[in-house]
C-alpha cells in the first residue's frame, strides 16, 4: 500500500504524536509499505527531505516553537495527490488536516485519523481560549472529524470522550507501541554517574522522576505541593523534573517558594538519545497529568522496570494495576503517602519493577503496526463494498467504485 502520514510535529519535537508516528512509519515500512510523512517545516521553507515533505510555515503565535503552514499555500499537494495513496493517516486535527482531507478527496484515498489529544485540557493556549468551554470543543471536533472514514483512540478514554462530542465514526482502540528494546537495554554506569553530577544527586539519595512537556495542563505543581506536604527528606529522595515548556518558569519559582531547592532539579529538556538513562537512574515514576490520551512515558516507565505514582486516570487502564506495579493517587496526601511507601520498602519496589516489565511486553511497536495495517485493508475492503453500487443510465447499468464518477452520473440524469 501507499500511505501518507501527516502530522503537524515532528522530528524537531518530542512528545507522544512524533514517537507514535516515527514508529508507525518504521513499522509500516517493515512490512513492505512506501510510506511517506507531510509535515510542518521548522525553518519556514517548504522542503523534501527523503519520504518527507515540509510545508512552508511561519511561527503559530499560539504555543512557544509551534508553526503554521503559510495560508493558502498548496506546495506538494498536487505531487502526493498524484502519488495516489491507498490511505490517508492524519494525526493532528489542526494544520495538516486540512491537506490530508483534500489529498484523500482527490485521490479516493481512505481517510484515517488518530486522536492523541483531548483539546479542554489546551484551551488556555487559544486567544480567547478560556470562554470555550466543552460543548464548544464538541462542536468543534464534531465538524472537524466529519469528513474521515474512520477514527483511532490509543485507549478506551479517548473513544468515550469522542462519542460524548457526538462523533458518530467508526472508531478502533488500538494502543500506541513503544519500541521497548530501547528502555530495557543497558546504561552503563558511567552515564548514569554523568547524570547524578549534572543534577546534583548525593550518593545514596533516591531518585522519584517526573519526565514530559511542562505544559501546565499536566499539573506538575501537584507533584511539588504533595513533596511538599510529605515532608519527604533531602537526604532520602530527590524530586527530578526533565523536560521544557511554557510551565517551566513559574514550576521553578513555586519550588522556590516552597523552599524545596534542595529537594528538586529541574534538569530542562534532554536529548532522545539520552531519555533511556533518566528511567535507568531513577527509582520511582511519577505523574500528576489528567490530559493524556495514553501516556507514552507511562509504557516507557513500565519498559525501564519502575514503579509508577500517578494521579487516577482512566488512560491508565491496563498500565497501572493499582498494588502491582505502583499506585494510583487521588489527591496530593495519597501522592505523599504512596512515595514515602515506596522509597522506605527495597523489596516491594523489586516486586513492582518485575511486574512493571511484564506489563510493558504487551505494548511493543511490531504489535501496534500489526493492528493499524490490517485495520487500513480491512477498511478499504469495507469502504469498497459500501461504494460498490448500481446506477441505471441510458438503459444500462453502470457499476462504479469512484465517487467522482457516481456524482458526474447524479448531475446528469
Amino acid at each position: 500500500m501507499k500511505i501518507l502520514i501527516t502530522t503537524d510535529l515532528f522530528r524537531s519535537t518530542i512528545n507522544g504524536v512524533v514517537t507514535s508516528v516515527l514508529n508507525l512509519e518504521e513499522e509500516l515500512t517493515k512490512q513492505g509499505h512506501e510510506v511517506r510523512i507531510l509535515t510542518v517545516s521548522d525553518t519556514g521553507k517548504a522542503y523534501q527531505e527523503g519520504n518527507v515533505w515540509y510545508l512552508r510555515s511561519i511561527p503559530s503565535g499560539i504555543y512557544p516553537g509551534v508553526r503554521i503552514p503559510v495560508p493558502g499555500d498548496g506546495t506538494f499537494r498536487k505531487e502526493l495527490t498524484e502519488w495516489k495513496p491507498d490511505v490517508v493517516h492524519s494525526q493532528c486535527e489542526f494544520c495538516t488536516f486540512s491537506y490530508g482531507k483534500r489529498i484523500a478527496e482527490d485521490s479516493g484515498a481512505l481517510f484515517v485519523h488518530t486522536c492523541h489529544t483531548l483539546y479542554e485540557q489546551y484551551t488556555k493556549y487559544i486567544p480567547m481560549g478560556k470562554y470555550l468551554g466543552p460543548a464548544a470543543v464538541a462542536t468543534c471536533m464534531r465538524w472537524r472529524l466529519r469528513p474521515t472514514d474512520l477514527i483511532i483512540a490509543p485507549t478506551k478514554k479517548v473513544e468515550r470522550t469522542f462519542l460524548s462530542y457526538g462523533v458518530k465514526k467508526k472508531t478502533a482502540i488500538i494502543p500506541t507501541g513503544i519500541q521497548i528494546e530501547n528502555f530495557t537495554k543497558h546504561v552503563s554506569e558511567e552515564t548514569l554517574q554523568k547524570l547524578r553530577e549534572e543534577c546534583g544527586i548525593r550518593p545514596g539519595v533516591q531518585i522519584v522522576l517526573s519526565l514530559g512537556r511542562l505544559g501546565f495542563e499536566k499539573q506538575v505543581d501537584e507533584l511539588l505541593y504533595g513533596w511538599k506536604e510529605a515532608e519527604i527528606s533531602s537526604e532520602d529522595a530527590m524530586l527530578l523534573i526533565v523536560g521544557g515548556g511554557p510551565a517551566e518558569d513559574s514550576l521553578r519559582k513555586l519550588s522556590e517558594e516552597l523552599g524545596l531547592q534542595d529537594q528538586v532539579c529541574f534538569y530542562g529538556m534532554a536529548e532522545p538519545s539520552m531519555v533511556p538513562a533518566f528511567y535507568h537512574l531513577a527509582d520511582i515514576f511519577v505523574c500528576a497529568s489528567t490530559s493524556e490520551t495514553q501516556g507514552l512515558t507511562y509504557v516507557e516507565a513500565l519498559a525501564s522496570g519502575l514503579p509508577l505514582v500517578c494521579r487516577r486516570d482512566p488512560c491508565l487502564n491496563g498500565v497501572l494495576e493499582h498494588g502491582k506495579n505502583g499506585y494510583s493517587y487521588r489527591g496530593r496526601d495519597e501522592f505523599g503517602k504512596y512515595v514515602k511507601d515506596l522509597l522506605g520498602q527495597e523489596e516491594k519496589r523489586a516486586q513492582m519493577s518485575a511486574h512493571s516489565c511484564e506489563l510493558a511486553k504487551t505494548f511493543g511497536t511490531e504489535a501496534f503496526g500489526q493492528a493499524v495495517g490490517s485495520l487500513y485493508n480491512n477498511s478499504i475492503r469495507d469502504k469498497g463494498e459500501m461504494n460498490l453500487r448500481g446506477h441505471i443510465f441510458g438503459g444500462r447499468r453502470f457499476v462504479y467504485i469512484d465517487g467522482a464518477l457516481e456524482r458526474m452520473l447524479r448531475n446528469f440524469k
